[in-house]
């Protein structure tokens, strides 16, 4: 960056790493899909897979996803929306299907005191503070 252009919000990384157990023969079966060009690697294989079978049930995810109410992809709270539902006397109900975000800057009592519950369906980006502050509002 030049030195006059400040990052306001660092970006947040578009993946989440998970590990997976494969049995030995599985897992020959994808290396030997891979050895012969199919996939570039095994992850190439495995996120292909993943995708087939969301699209495979998409119906059923989006059907779930309006009866649970979600918020879908990325939704960051700040300190200022957070600031702003507590002088409105709202306790927020956050459900979220992607990655929900919640700034470096939240402290865990501003936390406590506008979070009633928080549902997220894929990761959680807070302060290690405002994740112990909440968890016994997590499901």
């Amino acid at each position: 960056m030049t030195p006059n252009v400040h990052e306001l919000r660092p970006k947040p990384p578009e993946t989440e790493k998970i590990t997976i157990n494969l049995g030995y023969v599985d897992l020959g079966h994808v290396d030997l899909l891979v050895q012969d060009g199919f996939y570039s690697n095994r992850t190439d294989f495995i996120r292909t897979a993943i995708r087939n079978q969301l699209e495979r049930h998409a119906d059923v995810v989006k059907q779930s996803t309006a009866r649970k109410s979600l918020e879908l992809g990325l939704r960051n709270y700040s300190r200022e929306d957070l600031e702003a539902a507590r002088r409105a006397g709202e306790m927020l109900h956050i459900n979220v299907l992607g990655l929900a975000s919640i700034a470096q800057d939240v402290t865990a009592d501003l936390a406590r005191a506008t979070i009633a519950s928080i549902s997220v369906l894929g990761a959680l980006h807070a302060s290690p503070a405002v994740k112990a502050a909440l968890a016994d509002r997590t499901r």
